[in-house]
């Protein structure tokens, strides 16, 4: 079974920053490219960012030169840098990667940009 577990969302004012973190299992993380993605309710769910195996990332326009994804294959981690951050992006924030033939998401975690 494959389980991904993110962290680190919470309250954050406009202009604010925060750090949020994937835990991984299950799976040979190394060779994974991993995916954080963004959702309102009723509406579909949007990619942010992505980062293949040998760390090549790319970002949605709307987040380019303010989020920033890591990995650390160490600790089976991957991380969401997001810095300079406004009220559009308040949602919440999912992992992703595709193993073993099926898509895997986390719970999610909420991040809210409101002063």
């Amino acid at each position: 079974q494959v389980y991904m577990r993110e962290s680190g969302g919470g309250l954050v004012q406009p202009g604010g920053s925060l750090r949020l973190s994937c835990a991984a299992s299950g799976i040979n993380f190394n060779i994974h490219t991993l995916h954080w993605y963004r959702q309102t309710p009723g509406k579909e769910r949007e990619l942010v960012a992505t980062i293949n195996s040998g760390g090549d990332t790319n970002y949605a326009d709307v987040v380019k030169g303010r989020f920033a994804i890591s990995r650390d294959n160490a600790r089976s981690t991957v991380f969401l840098q997001m810095n300079n951050l406004e009220p559009v992006d308040t949602d919440v924030y999912y992992c992703s990667t595709r193993a073993r033939g099926n898509t895997w998401w986390g719970q999610g975690t909420q991040v809210t940009v409101s002063s």
